[in-house]
């Protein structure tokens, strides 16, 4: 049986197809890692995640992991979280990376806490969920939106797609406000938009009430409610990545489908910044309103 050893980690049959229609094996999805690696990890290092693993590649049955089981690599760490039973895992770096491709895992949903703060978000996400008749220009337009109510308090935003048909606004925060403190915000900001546009938003989860409108999934802001990495890969057709992005980026010409394995990497040698760089060190606080 063939391997290879990258960022030191063994990783086991590197042949092996993980996306049957671009022939993408998992050796390419371990160098990916190694090339997104530097933007990635400042996000995901040392935060409790949940991994969605597809030992036998993206079409095939897969399924969440987010505690250790048997043949966890030690490259992977435990934290006990107050309130929960179990320990969550944890990666600290790179090698923690390679770690996750060798067990198959596909996507990577870090929770919105440090390991250091567990009990206290350091991330606000407004998850953008269209329709399935609606054109990516709405979300686009729901997006800015989201950003422009949150600039109004104060606070500053970053996005990114999410490998889907959506895109994730994202606010960081100092952590010091708890979880029900950062969630309410959450829906008042969402609340506020479905109110003011009924006919563009809505914050309830039925697809049914969903046609012709956007979800504002502010539940995403929860303890064990994850939202996908930005640089992460998802378990679907085409290889997608959800993908960070300046906010001039988003415009008629954009297409969330051109980001895949295959492309961010030459995507990242092009830039000449990263456009989630101040997210880890800029100092905000949650406001005070709105409250939902």
């Amino acid at each position: 049986m063939s391997e290879r050893f990258v960022e030191g980690v063994r990783l086991s049959s590197p042949d092996k197809i993980l996306y049957p229609e671009q022939g993408i094996t998992k050796g390419e999805l371990a160098d990916y890692y190694v090339a997104v690696a530097e933007r990635m990890l400042p996000h995901v290092a040392f935060r409790p995640i949940t991994m969605v693993r597809c030992p036998a590649g993206s079409e095939t049955k897969c399924f969440y992991q987010r505690h250790a089981g048997s043949g966890v690599p030690e490259q992977l760490h435990e934290v006990t979280i107050p309130g929960f039973d179990e320990p969550y895992l944890y990666i600290a770096d790179g090698p923690g990376l390679i770690a996750l491709v060798q067990m198959g895992v596909l996507e990577i949903h870090p929770w919105g806490v440090t390991v250091a703060h567990p009990d206290r978000a350091d991330r606000i996400v407004f998850d953008l969920d269209p329709d399935e008749g609606l054109g990516f220009g709405d979300v686009i337009a729901a997006a800015k939106e989201v950003r422009a109510r949150l600039k109004r308090l104060g606070i500053e935003s970053f996005v990114k797609t999410t490998g889907g048909k959506g895109l994730h606004v994202v606010a960081p925060v100092e952590p010091t406000a708890a979880w029900k403190e950062v969630k309410s915000f959450a829906r008042g900001v969402s609340a506020e938009m479905a109110a003011d546009a009924p006919g563009k938003y809505l914050t309830k989860a039925s697809k049914a009430e969903r046609t012709g409108r956007i979800f504002i999934d502010y539940l995403r802001n929860d303890p064990t409610s994850t939202a996908v990495a930005p640089y992460s890969t998802r378990s679907r057709t085409g290889a997608p990545v959800a993908t960070p992005l300046r906010w001039d980026e988003l415009g008629p010409k954009l297409d969330p489908k051109a980001f895949t394995i295959r492309t961010i990497p030459a995507r990242l040698t092009r830039q000449r910044s990263d456009p989630w760089a101040d997210m880890p060190t800029l100092r905000q606080r949650l406001p005070d309103l709105p409250r939902g």
